[in-house]
């Protein structure tokens, strides 16, 4: 195939291969994740001239022992063999057994064609044969763990080529690799795989949710930093919410990309490069320009001599990804730049982020310790609109599991937001409680609409930050959080307030946006039943969980330890508490708050609440348990109609596991309300009594 002409131009590889548009949906249903979107960049590479600018190269299959590198035997063996047509029959049910994952009978091949491709051009760039290159690959692979697809990505693919470099081609002398992950979900799979290994610098910047977006775990939080030698080598940038785009990307670059790959001093840069997070994507929510993509990459020129190699990963809007490859391509050949510039201010949120990033960091990588100018935080951001997202995932919507995608569009914004702008509080109180005399009980309503996909367009002209409106509100206002389960251990109360995770769990918690410690903990019994039900949680592993009975009966007595929390607060623990305790991933997030001051009139008068939002969730009714010091006591369980499905088998009830149970046992001695053996006995006896 052609090569530059000029000795003077920079070599770009661009690979492509047709045999990777095998893979596709079984039966032709429309998938998000076809054969169109590699072909839509290669016909608009081409319709530019951009391959006769380039050295174009050849696919070739992965051998078995390099991808062996990062994956199992097992799942290597099950990818090539899974088209085989010994698999005609299983292929469906086998594919089921996956999180957003199909098979066909071309997935074997294009799988290692995707693997191999990306493996030749990074050898050929560290060779020093190409300046840099892009691999038109699928499928995709930054999902893929080592021994299970998921998320559209069968081997993955970035992993693998920086295993072969580092392990397999020392010659080259490959010692350090920067692997920037800008597709808008977050790279789990290649996170784990070099979790504990520091000549990998793993940075990912996506979009999170406090954990409730796909992936939807909290492998994705700031405070996922590496372990052990490879502390401080795992990066992650977790937006709060959809909406971020160039200048939110390029700020994140300026103050903690940069200033990181500066001091690392990579000696090749590999790009999982997903357009998912482009203007119009159907799945991402976010809005980069192919100038903005432009723009991240030319930054990242300035290291390791320009080597960087970009592997396709998602992108699902044809148009959106062919303009962004375009961009890139341009830049890798150092061709005339795009036009183009950036007027948006980065979002509030951005840039509490980039804070709480930098604070993480800051002890691995000094650039990081240096505090931002005050007028740089305090002036250049935009608000952000209200919007309430109750898909499964991003990802799995296309699998048709019966969650649709629901958008809450805050068509009255001024009317949601305003009421709690206006409420009489001191400001100098500390925190002081407003109280129940004060709070109105009318509620504005949220409108629930499908015709509404960008609640930004309907907010009003004036600048209103809505986000940050009713988090300042409610973080002047204390609640007591009564916690009947695991919570009562402290340490694992504070990982929903600070982050992380204690022995025992599976999932890390993201936290509160508000880390303050609770100003006050006490211990009480209430009048309600304890009892265990489902079987299986993403924090705990098999088991059940605890719940309480919503109908007070005066003959049961449950051990409550309760936390003097912000309303704030508490908005962010029944986020998480109804997200990370699921065994089937579902979730909710939400840019307003899920309980607000009107809330609490109405649960006080009522006893308990119910939430619409939540209404997936398991903990999505609200108990009001009285007052203590003069604040409202609450708590969050199951709903009454989820009892009556206890009660029939409908739903699970099943005791807790040892690591759950342990934990229990822990708050309850640790909290000096009775002996290990009497917490064992509570805990059992709550186990077997029936509802």
């Amino acid at each position: 195939m052609a090569a530059p002409e000029d000795p003077h131009r920079r070599r770009v590889g661009l690979l492509y291969d047709e045999r990777m548009c095998r893979h596709a949906t079984p039966d032709g249903e429309i998938h998000p994740e076809n054969p169109d979107r590699i072909r839509a960049i290669w016909q608009k590479l081409e319709s530019e001239g951009i391959p006769l600018r380039c050295v174009v190269l050849s696919a070739k299959e992965a051998e078995d022992k390099y991808i062996a590198s990062v994956h199992t035997a097992r799942h290597i063996k099950l990818i090539k063999n899974i088209s085989s047509k010994k698999f005609n029959s299983q292929r469906l049910r086998i594919a089921s057994e996956f999180n957003s994952i199909y098979f066909n009978k071309g997935s074997s091949e294009a799988s290692y064609l995707a693997a191999g491709s990306v493996m030749e051009v990074s050898e050929k760039v560290a060779k020093g044969d190409l300046d840099s290159a892009i691999a038109i690959v699928r499928p995709p692979g930054h999902h893929a763990e080592s021994d299970e697809a998921m998320g559209f990505c069968l081997f993955n693919n970035v992993a693998i080529a920086a295993n072969f470099l580092l392990n397999e081609r020392p010659e080259l002398g490959i010692r350090k690799i920067l692997i920037v992950d800008w597709d808008v979900h977050h790279g789990n799979g290649t996170q784990n795989m070099f979790y504990n290994d520091p000549r990998v610098l793993f940075f990912s910047v996506h979009r999170f949710d406090f954990g409730m977006f796909y992936p939807a775990s909290g492998d994705g939080s700031y405070c996922m930093i590496g372990e052990g030698p490879g502390a401080g080598y795992n990066i992650n940038v977790p937006w709060e919410q959809g909406q971020c785009g160039d200048a939110d990307y390029v700020a994140v670059w300026d103050h903690v990309l940069l200033p990181v790959a500066e001091s690392y001093d990579p000696d090749i840069i590999l790009i999982s490069a997903g357009f998912d997070a482009a203007v119009d994507d159907p799945l991402g929510g976010c809005c980069i320009t192919p100038y903005g993509y432009s723009l991240m990459l030319k930054k990242l020129m300035g290291f390791a001599q320009g080597k960087i190699v970009m592997a396709l990963e998602g992108g699902y809007n044809l148009k959106s990804i062919a303009d962004s490859v375009l961009a890139c391509a341009k830049v890798l050949l150092e061709e005339k730049p795009l036009v183009g510039s950036i007027k948006a201010q980065p979002l509030e949120s951005t840039w509490r982020v980039i804070q709480e990033v930098r604070h993480e960091l800051k002890t691995f990588w000094p650039a990081l310790s240096v505090e931002l100018p005050q007028k740089v935080l305090v002036s250049n951001w935009r608000p952000c609109s209200v919007e309430l997202n109750l898909s499964s995932s991003s990802e799995s919507i296309v699998e048709n599991d019966g969650g649709a995608s629901v958008t809450i569009c805050a068509t009255n914004f001024v009317e949601i937001i305003e009421p709690l702008s206006k409420l009489n509080i001191d400001e100098d109180n500390h925190g002081k409680a407003i109280t129940l005399d004060h709070i109105a009980t009318d509620k504005s309503p949220v409108v629930l609409s499908e015709e509404c996909p960008n609640a930004q367009a309907l907010m009003p002209d004036k600048n209103v930050d809505g986000c940050t409106r009713w988090r300042s509100v409610l973080s002047k206002t204390e609640v007591w959080y009564g916690s009947y389960g695991s919570n009562m251990w402290k340490p694992g109360f504070l990982c929903y307030i600070k982050g992380g995770k204690v022995e025992g769990m599976n999932e890390p918690c993201p936290g509160s946006q508000d880390k303050s410690s609770p100003k006050g903990v006490i211990w009480k019994t209430v009048p309600h039943q304890l009892f265990f039900a489902r079987s299986l949680t993403r924090t705990w592993g098999k088991g059940g969980v605890a719940f309480l009975h919503p109908e007070s009966n005066k003959n049961d007595k449950a051990y409550m330890c309760m936390y003097r929390i912000t309303l704030e607060q508490f908005n962010d623990v029944l986020l998480q508490e109804n997200s990370l305790h699921q065994e089937n991933g579902k979730s909710q997030g939400a840019g307003a708050p899920l309980l607000d001051l009107s809330d609490i009139g109405v649960v006080a008068e009522n006893k308990s609440l119910p939430l619409e939002a939540l209404k997936a969730g398991w903990y999505s009714n609200i108990l009001y348990l009285g007052e203590e010091d003069n604040l409202p006591i609450l708590t969050m369980t199951c709903s009454c109609s989820e009892i009556d499905q206890f009660r029939s088998g409908e739903l699970p009830v099943s005791g807790p596991s040892n690591d759950y149970m342990n934990t229990l046992v822990r708050g309850l001695v640790e909290g000096k309300q009775i002996t290990r053996e009497e917490a064992i006995a509570y805990i059992n006896d709550a186990a077997m009594r029936e509802l």
